[in-house]
């Protein structure tokens, strides 16, 4: 799909890499320029990216291109396989729960010391152990170690001791502390998401030195950005450091094209139908739901911001089989479509030759489908029937579970109590290469209109390359210890204003952000940020106020770049 070429400026590039295609898009000035689709290589996802950035590039020339975003399945395929190098988790709880409730790895270690609510040291550590616990990883032939201490996000001293420690014994040995990758509250959380950056942050920076080095070979002066599982960007070169971020950008990405193509403020899920999954996400007046416990990784909730979403084995090239004498849809994918070239008769086949959609070789999906039905005693027409009504009943099904989890989400809830009744569904909205085939249906079953758009099919990448940079910053102050700390880890100074207020830590709060800002080089959109939690508590010792402890969360939220007005 490409437009005839000619001058612009500015030009943007997304590419989305998805579990069985990987879709680019060239945009610039209200426009797709050009869109490509290549099958994903999970073996070598680089090489993926790059030969779809090459035809891009190609179609529409280097000199104007000024950002280019990726959104990439690696850091997710790393947790969800396991292919994740052996990591060490070293644990600092402090007084509490059992150390049973904090056995997040299979090489979780427990070292003594503790730090309380405000920051202060009920127990030093014990540098011997410490240093006896870091041999036994090293004997063991571990080379990743996370540590995360309890409360560390408002004092960091003994995840810092340990990290000292390990990089004096083993110089070698790859250190990740909790308050640097997610200084929040909820010591389990923390403790999982710093561990799973471990885990990963080897294998991503070899992904980003090399797609980094092949990017600026190819366009020397863009921006390269990376989308992160909340729907903003961040930079390359601040994706090192918290590579997690980036996990279940695939998602995001459906998400952000769901909201690229449908500008309007309704109330719509989204349904993203790829090769292998379908991703299902919900949009609340224009804007989309977030997971308010963070992203859910290998049944552990961590400190990830990310969308409300699910993401289920049901795709375009899900396969449709005979078993048992019973007819059967998906979960495999054993290839494309068998009116694509494929061996195997799939969903897409019985789409084609029910909605007469004239894909590829329709005497390929008819030739697999007919065996299947003499198999199974049918008919063609009622086997492509059943298969459809099977993929329908099967996404609505999981809207519907959806929404019973949806309901416990605080925005969620505030529309209910602003519009006093309960949550209107409006339309569903249809992205990916088969959502033209199967959302149509959907929407009629569940009885709402349904919205698809002509660049729906590359509306991951359309997503990726016009959303804008996100960031939250959360800060906490004591004014009795005249100390304030923060996430993202490591923001942390006193405060010297006597009579301080909550309006002085709004200041502050803002202030920081623009500091974080300009150090990750997304310093444009720090002005749009706005404040999402305000707390304040007093202290009391015996009868006498000791001061006062403020907490404030600002951010800059998902949304689209500037110059990004829609498409045409």
């Amino acid at each position: 799909m490409t437009r005839e070429k000619h001058e612009v400026n500015n030009m943007l590039i997304g590419i989305d890499v998805g579990g069985t295609y990987t879709d680019g898009v060239l945009f610039s000035e209200g426009e797709v320029l050009s869109s490509v689709k290549h099958p994903t290589d999970e073996n070598d996802l680089e090489g993926t990216l790059l030969s779809v950035l090459d035809e891009l590039l190609a179609r529409g020339g280097t000199k104007d291109v000024r950002r280019i975003v990726l959104s990439t399945t690696l850091v997710t395929n790393l947790l969800a396989t396991g292919r994740g190098e052996r990591t060490a988790l070293l644990l600092v709880p402090g007084s509490g729960l059992p150390f049973s409730a904090y056995r997040i790895s299979p090489d979780t270690y427990f070292l003594k010391g503790g730090i309380d609510f405000r920051g202060r040291e009920i127990e030093g550590p014990d540098v011997k152990e410490v240093e006896q616990v870091i041999r036994k990883v090293h004997d063991s032939g571990i080379e990743r170690v996370a540590v995360a201490g309890k409360f560390s996000n408002r004092n960091d001293a003994h995840e810092r001791m340990v990290e000292d420690r390990v990089r004096s014994l083993y110089p070698h040995m790859d250190v990740c502390t909790s308050n640097e990758i997610a200084g929040r509250l909820n010591f389990p959380r923390r403790a999982v998401t710093c561990y799973y950056t471990a885990m990963t942050m080897r294998e991503w920076n070899r992904f980003a030195d090399s797609i980094e080095a092949a990017i600026r070979a190819r366009v020397p002066g863009s921006d390269v950005h990376i989308l992160k599982a909340d729907g903003g960007t961040t930079t390359l070169d601040a994706s090192r450091k918290r590579p997690c971020e980036t996990v279940f950008s695939g998602p995001a990405a459906s998400t952000m094209g769901t909201m690229a193509l449908s500008r309007e403020s309704l109330n719509a899920v989204s349904v993203d139908i790829g090769g292998t999954t379908s991703d299902i996400s919900l949009i609340i007046e224009g804007a989309p739901l977030y997971a308010s416990k963070g992203a859910l990784i290998g049944g552990h909730l961590t400190h990830i911001n990310a969308f409300a979403v699910r993401s289920i084995p049901l795709g375009g090239d899900s396969r449709v089989y005979d078993e048992s004498g019973e007819l059967r849809v998906g979960p495999m994918r054993v290839g494309p479509a068998a009116c694509l070239g494929g061996s195997e008769p799939t969903v897409t086949d019985a789409f084609n030759l029910l909605n007469g959609l004239c894909l590829g070789d329709t005497d390929a999906s008819r030739g697999k489908l007919e065996a299947v039905a003499g198999r199974l005693g049918t008919s063609l027409e009622e086997l492509c029937r059943k298969v459809a009504d099977e993929v329908v009943d099967r996404l609505e099904r999981n809207i519907e579970e959806m929404f019973g989890l949806w309901e416990d989400e605080p925005a969620y809830k505030v529309w209910e109590v602003v519009h006093r009744r309960k949550f209107e569904l409006h339309r569903v909205i249809g992205i990916g290469a088969a959502a033209p085939a199967i959302v149509p249906m959907l929407a009629a079953k569940i009885g709402v209109e349904h919205f698809l758009h002509r660049y729906s099919p590359v509306a991951n990448a359309l997503g990726a390359a016009v959303a804008r940079p996100t960031l939250a910053v959360e800060v906490h102050v004591d004014t009795g210890r005249r100390t304030y700390t923060g996430s993202p880890g490591g923001l942390k100074g006193t405060v010297e204003k006597r009579n301080f207020q909550l309006e002085d830590a709004r200041e502050l709060a803002l202030n920081c952000l623009k500091e974080v800002s300009r150090e990750r080089g997304l310093a444009d959109y720090a002005g749009e940020a706005h404040v999402y939690l305000e707390e304040q508590f007093n202290v009391i010792r015996g009868f006498t106020q000791e001061g006062k402890l403020f907490d404030v969360g600002i951010q800059v939220a998902p949304g689209f770049i500037h110059e990004y007005k829609g498409v045409a």
